[in-house]
């Protein structure tokens, strides 16, 4: 039988889902890549003006970020990136 050879509850295990990876980091600009085209922020659902961190070179922390990603998928020079910030994160022992 299909059960005896995998588990039901590892048919939909995944490592990593969407949820855990956008919350767990953050959207970061090369800051020297990007031609300030504003497309970054037009995209955002949430209205944060992503093309001033990117010009200035800072991380998009803010309490209103979904980390949904269109900002980092519209970007058409690759300039923004998802990074990991460990703020979630157990500490161990």
């Amino acid at each position: 039988m299909l059960s005896e050879k995998m588990p039901i509850r590892n048919l939909f295990h995944q490592e990593h889902t969407h949820h855990e990876a956008s919350s767990s980091g953050q959207v970061v600009p090369d800051s020297a890549r990007c031609v300030q085209c504003g497309i970054c922020s037009f995209n955002c659902p949430i209205g944060i003006d992503v093309r001033r961190h990117a010009w200035m070179g800072e991380a998009v922390v803010n309490s209103r970020c979904l980390t949904c990603g269109e900002c980092v998928a519209r970007c058409p020079r690759g300039v923004l990136r998802f990074e990991r910030t460990g703020l979630f994160e157990e500490n161990a022992k």
